[in-house]
């Protein structure tokens, strides 16, 4: 029985291994359901092709020849192994592991996706709470329009660029980054006056209290090589469709057009690039692993950014008109006063 014994430990101590979270890379071109049920089914996999125990034995009296004479029969008592639970009776031991998903990401982006597995999809919630920001590389492309602001939307206008600079460029968006980040302090519902609100800014770690539109609270240019341009954006409660947006209207403030080809996520929450499983490691082991190495860090930023905000104030629901419709309203001090 050691064999058997030795079998259902595996299974048990791989499941136990298999409750928390970890981050996956998704592809361009990948929807995020498919990616999801991808990882369940190598999971599946993985725990199914543990090593099958030792199937149980049963006593039964066998009716056989006689030892020493063969003419005559008899009934022996024989041990046979009792095959009502083996896998090739009644199927695979696990035919279902749920799995969450956390800040998704659309068909045509790609970068970092944070899953939940067992008792690890609690912990989604508790980073959808804690408001955390997220990293993007956003590229972008002068001198075209399109329908849907993506580089392979319908062709709606071409405009030319030569005007545009650096400088230009730089300018716009640090208007846009102050913009937000009057935006975030109203957010916030923090009183400006207290100690917490001081020392969560001198920290960085100013984040609003409930839903809010889309708020970037970093942004700068990367590399700049008319037509191309490439963007770091820092931000929160964002979809990737609203980055492609603001592509778009940046294009505008510069006196021409810009369509984005590219979003790529680097950094959700406390997973960066540097933790994401690429799709040749989306395997049992290769997801346990990460999930015990992940957990440390997990438990402490949750615990860090979930502590009660002493000395807030409560204010009235922001209107959800404020979403950055408009990019020249949104650079304004007055854009964020009226809500």
């Amino acid at each position: 029985m050691r064999r058997g014994v030795r079998g259902a430990w595996a299974v048990v101590m791989g499941l136990a291994r298999l409750n928390g979270l970890f981050a996956a890379y998704k592809p361009p071109g990948l929807k995020w359901l498919h990616l999801r049920d991808t990882v369940e089914q190598q999971l599946l996999k993985g725990l199914n092709a543990a090593e099958p125990s030792v199937p149980e034995q049963r006593v039964r009296f066998l009716l056989g020849p006689m030892e020493g004479n063969e003419e005559e029969l008899a009934l022996t008592a024989t041990s046979v192994p009792t095959l009502t639970k083996h896998r090739l009776v009644c199927g695979p031991a696990f035919t279902s592991r749920k799995i969450g998903v956390g800040h998704r990401l659309d068909i045509q982006s790609s970068g970092v996706l944070v899953l939940g597995v067992g008792r690890g999809r609690r912990l989604l919630t508790d980073m959808y709470d804690a408001h955390l920001t997220k990293d993007y590389t956003v590229r972008g492309l002068l001198g075209k329009a399109t329908d849907d602001f993506h580089e392979d939307g319908r062709l709606v206008e071409k405009t030319t660029y030569d005007h545009v600079t650096r400088e230009k460029l730089d300018r716009i968006l640090a208007v846009i980054q102050g913009s937000h980040q009057k935006a975030l302090v109203m957010y916030s519902n923090l009183d400006l006056q207290s100690q917490e609100a001081y020392e969560m800014a001198t920290r960085g770690v100013i984040r609003p209290m409930n839903k809010s539109p889309m708020l970037i609270t970093g942004i700068r240019c990367l590399h700049f090589a008319p037509p191309e341009f490439l963007l770091e954006v820092q931000c929160m409660h964002e979809t990737q469709q609203q980055l492609r947006k603001l592509v778009h209207e940046i294009g505008l403030e510069l006196k021409t057009t810009a369509v984005c080809s590219q979003v790529r996520r680097t950094r959700d929450g406390f997973f960066t690039l540097d933790d994401a499983l690429l799709r040749t490691h989306w395997d049992l082991h290769s997801i346990q692993d990460a999930i015990q190495a992940a957990a440390p860090r997990v438990a402490a930023e949750l615990e860090k950014n979930l502590k009660p905000r002493l000395g807030t104030q409560e204010l009235p629901s922001p209107s959800p008109s404020w979403n950055s419709e408009g990019l020249s309203s949104a650079m304004g001090a007055g854009s964020c006063a009226g809500h």
